[in-house]
């Protein structure tokens, strides 16, 4: 199958015009009127609905992506987005009223809900609709102007959002810059209102570096090392079957793809069997011969992947197959692995799932505390106890039970990590509150110098009593000596 989308880079000439023109777009005022965000958040799902089989017939080609991933994991997604801010965004964008305060209430203080400007999204090749066009919906619901930077490396699917954003979206309100690490470089020296990037922690640090120069705020999603942690009691022929499909889905591709698992050492044959059950059943014909499995971005990122598991000290369970021509490495499973292995070293970003034993639950939450903190950390078990155990005692982007990667589209949720798997938020609402400026006001009247006066000079000790006694806060009685040894030994 073929592309014919090309991908042709943007002058930094063009960086330079398109940045000062969605300067004007944005002092215009047109992003004020929620009707106009309206029609470009519509457009936008129209932009995706008209063409949905170019964009299947992209991914396949970038990614060898079966059409119903594509379908499943981010283009039915992404429009449902859409549908989400267009009916919601009046709700939204709406003035907040603060909550009641008997000192401040007269003054009718308010939260005005603003957008912060022009704000450029540098996405990433592995999911190149849902990160670059998803964020960016609560973007324009927030009435901000965009700059959609795509990856080079998801070269037709780029190309594809290239070539129809000009049809489809008013080019005062959104632009799309190709290339690559000159290009980003060149974005990076403008000043932006905010920026968002989703890729890895080394590229994160230069772009952070770069955006801390024109004091422009940012948003981080970095992914990192996911953690799965296995309770013999869960429900085993489930478990297997999601945590094989979320590793092997777009070839392991995914920033909240489960990483690798933590399993009881006296129970990982029986967990390991079961993963043998699930491949069995996905793949009947063997991988080599399946139709339904993704391919790898690059021969870079192949070559990084299969050096890893050529090292690896554990033991292959199945797959381990590779075709270096086809940019093809089979969905793999290895046991036994040590902390020490090549496996374990980075974030594996591919189909290869390393199952590490423990001891105990105790163990598996001891190893997740001594590495970075994940973007996504995932439990099988059907004990709330259990769960409780391992989600109270650990920090990580979010707390799954039960299933993978499918919380990313959950209605509601917020999509982020924590410390080095990320910083800010997005999707849905938190998309529109990434990019929205808390704007504080209020309206003093002219009585209420009746009751503040003597905060003018001259100042005198019956103003400032005045002022204490019926402004001042009353605090709670002062806790015990029981109350705070308590404290203290918690």
């Amino acid at each position: 199958m073929s592309a014919d989308n090309k991908f042709a880079s943007t002058s930094l000439e063009e960086i330079d015009q398109i940045h000062a023109s969605l300067r004007q777009g944005f002092k215009s005022g047109k992003l004020k009127s929620i009707a106009y965000r309206k029609v470009q958040i519509l457009q936008l799902g129209y932009l995706l609905q008209d063409n949905v089989r170019r964009f299947k017939d992209a991914f396949a080609v970038d990614l060898g992506r079966p059409a119903l991933e594509s379908a499943f994991l981010e283009l039915d997604s992404t429009i449902g987005d859409c549908k989400v801010a267009y009916d919601r965004v009046e709700k939204w964008a709406k003035t907040e009223k603060a909550p009641f305060n008997l000192n401040f209430f007269a003054f009718g203080p308010v939260v005005r809900n603003e957008p912060k400007g022009v704000v450029p999204n540098i996405s990433p090749f592995n999911y190149p609709v849902w990160t670059a066009i998803g964020p960016i919906i609560g973007a324009i619901a927030a009435g901000n102007c965009v700059v959609l930077k795509p990856s080079e490396l998801s070269a037709n699917v780029s190309g594809l959002i290239a070539e129809l954003v000009p049809k489809y979206m008013d080019p005062d309100a959104m632009r799309v810059v190709m290339g690559g690490i000159a290009e980003t470089t060149k974005l990076l020296e403008l000043p932006w209102d905010h920026i968002l990037y989703t890729g890895g922690g080394r590229v994160a640090r230069i772009i952070s570096a770069a955006a801390a120069k024109t004091l422009s705020p940012i948003t981080l999603e970095l992914g990192g090392k996911s953690p799965v942690v296995i309770d013999p009691k869960c429900d085993l022929t489930t478990a297997a079957r999601r945590i094989l499909w979320g590793k092997a889905v777009n070839a392991g591709q995914t920033c909240i793809a489960p990483d690798y698992v933590l399993v009881p050492r006296d129970f990982e044959e029986k967990f390991v069997d079961a993963l043998k059950a699930a491949h069995a059943e996905f793949y009947p014909k063997g991988a080599l011969n399946s139709s339904d499995i993704s391919t790898i971005i690059s021969a870079g990122h192949f070559s990084r992947i299969k050096g890893l598991l050529d090292k690896t000290e554990g033991e292959i369970v199945f797959g381990g197959e590779t075709d270096e021509s086809r940019k093809f490495i089979a969905p793999t499973v290895v046991k036994g692995v040590k902390e020490t292995d090549s496996l374990m070293s980075e974030e594996l970003f591919g189909p290869i799932l390393p199952v590490m034993p423990v001891e105990n639950v105790d163990a598996a939450i001891e190893y997740i505390n001594k590495k970075d903190h994940p973007l996504s950390l995932y439990v099988f078990s059907q004990d709330a106890a259990f769960k409780s155990k391992v989600f109270d005692n650990t920090q990580s982007g979010s707390a799954i039970a039960n299933d993978v990667i499918i919380h990313g589209g959950a209605d509601g949720l917020p999509f982020g990590g924590t410390g080095p798997s990320g910083s800010g938020y997005h999707h849905g609402k938190y998309s529109f509150d990434e990019f929205t400026h808390l704007r504080a006001s209020l309206d003093s009247p002219s009585w209420i110098d009746k009751i503040l006066g003597s905060r003018y000079p001259p100042y005198t000790s019956k103003k400032e009593n005045f002022l204490t006694k019926n402004l001042g806060v009353r605090l709670p009685a002062r806790p015990s000596p029981s109350q705070l040894n308590v404290h203290a030994k918690s």
